[in-house]
């Protein structure tokens, strides 16, 4: 077998790969039309942040059985396309846990003491000394979004400085972080108070530009910010405006919304430092990565075991025919719970009913949690670690099974309790294969678990259904599907709608405004 190596990587994961017998070319820095050309012939490849692994050129790829990413993010792969094509996607989740945590400590201190600014003065010949005053870091507030593995290194670092440091993160409740010896807020609160904001999240929807314009102004004057995380986490041009003005003091920049970023005003302002995203780049972590990414796909595809992957459960080849339809069905309807129940959940229970009953469950139920844990923690989340990330979060995992299940073949029940409510989701396969969501917290629906889709709680009045299909048609937001369910006329009621685009932050809060609308969520699975 062929293995292709396409970005740098340790020469330990190289020998591992050729040890195992395995045939390895190294060919880094190709462009997007030279690796077309040649992916054809491998049946495996180990990349790391700068191959794009993009729909047409999974296309091309007719041999390729597993994609290795050494290192957690996966920004850089067309997941969707690897799996209809088959090709299993594994990364190393943990490998940069420890070289990030201190990269982010590091870029904060350099931030407090001006130390590159300074740095770059002295290399000029100047002597510079009043320009360059800093600030200590003891007893300041540092503000964390995320307390995953990094952000719980980092917060543990920030404790032996004196820092005082709050969290927001959404399986974190105000005992666990007691015990941590972190203070548990929401984000707004951070912006609030903090004196320095680091980030540890993956991108996704709710984190694209959490921190712009609206949310700056909310900030403490003077406040510093660090993002080690993900490029686009940060509205860099809304960063550059409130850097101008003096409003954020300084800013620390490990990513960028285009890497590399170019000749750019945010990178060239004076209260700006930032590195070539060199979080995970420590010569252990290097070899770390390399070693785990080589040792995983030596395992795969010498005997068939699926570690770490982000988009296969591991389950025997005979199994997978049965189990597969279930496996979509729990992972899109954890997804789906996960996102309409929002923070704080502290026990999952999942009930198998009818032929679900009959089934090896434990593939279903890691299904499930990773549904639950992606929308969050994404990359960093996959079909091995689910079950160990919930335990860590502490969410308590429960199974139940029922040779009951009503009106159809078979029904898998979701049900999330957090400190003060619980919500129930239902689904089943149409046609044993096809996955629906049949059930919300009570209220018949038909949903499938796909795409952006709005679940809106209402009053059963007239007019709802017309102020939604106005207001989006307002936007140009196309209604792909809608579904209604009550509990009885006039009484409460559930509406899910599904758009061809997202909806805006903005949008939201005006469909919010409606008359009749409770509340609203935007779900994207």
């Amino acid at each position: 077998m062929k293995i292709l190596i396409s970005d740098n990587l340790s020469e330990r994961g190289v020998t591992i790969l050729k040890e195992a017998g395995f045939e390895v070319d190294v060919k880094t820095g190709m462009s997007p039309d030279e690796l077309k050309s040649v992916i054809g012939q491998y049946n495996g490849i180990v990349i790391r942040s700068a191959t794009k692994l993009t729909e047409d050129v999974i296309e091309a790829a007719a041999n390729l059985k597993v994609i290795g990413r050494a290192g957690s993010g996966l920004d850089n792969v067309d997941k969707a396309a690897a799996s209809k094509k088959g090709i299993v996607v594994m990364n190393t989740p943990g490998g940069n846990t420890i070289t990030t945590a201190e990269h982010t400590i590091a870029m904060m201190f350099a931030l407090a003491r001006k130390v590159p600014q300074a740095t770059g003065s002295m290399k000029a010949c100047k002597w510079e000394k009043k320009k360059f005053t800093g600030v200590e870091l003891f007893r300041k507030t540092l503000g964390i979004v995320g307390l995953g593995q990094i952000g719980k290194q980092v917060a543990t670092r920030a404790q032996g400085l004196e820092m005082n440091v709050i969290a927001f993160d959404p399986f974190l409740d105000e005992e666990q972080a007691s015990d941590m010896g972190v203070e548990s807020v929401s984000v707004e609160e951070i912006f609030k108070r903090a004196d320095f904001i680091t980030f540890h999240t993956p991108l996704t929807a709710e984190t694209r530009n959490v921190v712009n314009a609206k949310s700056i102004k909310t900030m403490k004057p003077g406040v510093r910010l660090i993002n080690c995380a993900r490029g686009g986490i940060i509205n860099e041009a809304d960063l550059l405006a409130a850097l101008e003005d003096g409003h954020v003091a300084g800013a620390a920049l490990d990513v960028f919304e285009q890497e590399p970023p170019g000749d750019t005003p945010l990178i060239m302002h004076d209260n700006v430092i930032c590195t070539p995203h060199l979080g995970a780049a420590t010569d252990e972590a290097q070899v770390n990565v390399a070693v785990a990414v080589a040792e995983q796909i030596v395992d795969y595809l010498k005997f068939g075991t699926i570690r770490n992957a982000v988009n296969f459960p591991s389950i025997p080849q005979d199994q997978i025919p049965t189990l597969k339809p279930y496996i979509a069905l729990a992972e899109g309807l954890g997804s789906f719970a996960a996102q309409v129940f929002g923070t704080g959940i502290r026990e999952v229970t999942l009930e198998y009913r009818g032929d679900a009953a009959e089934l090896k469950v434990e593939p279903v139920t890691i299904a499930a949690l990773k549904g639950m844990l992606t929308p969050v923690l994404e990359e960093t989340v996959n079909f091995v670690n689910a079950p160990f990330i919930a335990k860590e979060r502490g969410i308590e995992v429960k199974e139940t099974k029922s040779s009951d299940s009503g009106d159809y073949h078979s029904m898998l029940t979701i049900t999330l309790k957090g400190k003060k409510k619980t919500m129930s989701f239902a689904g089943t396969l149409y046609g044993r294969r096809d996955p629906r969501i049949i059930q919300v917290d009570g209220f018949p629906v038909e949903i499938i678990p796909e795409g952006t889709i709005l679940v809106i709680s209402n009053n059963d009045k007239p007019g709802v259904i017309g102020g939604l299909g106005t207001l989006l048609s307002s936007y140009g937001i196309n209604i792909a599907w809608m579904h209604f369910g009550r509990e009885s006329a006039g009484g409460l009621a559930i509406s899910v709608v599904a758009v061809d685009t997202p909806v805006t932050d903005d949008q939201m809060e005006e469909l919010k405004k409606l008359p009749n609308i409770l509340s609203a969520t935007q779900v994207h699975i």
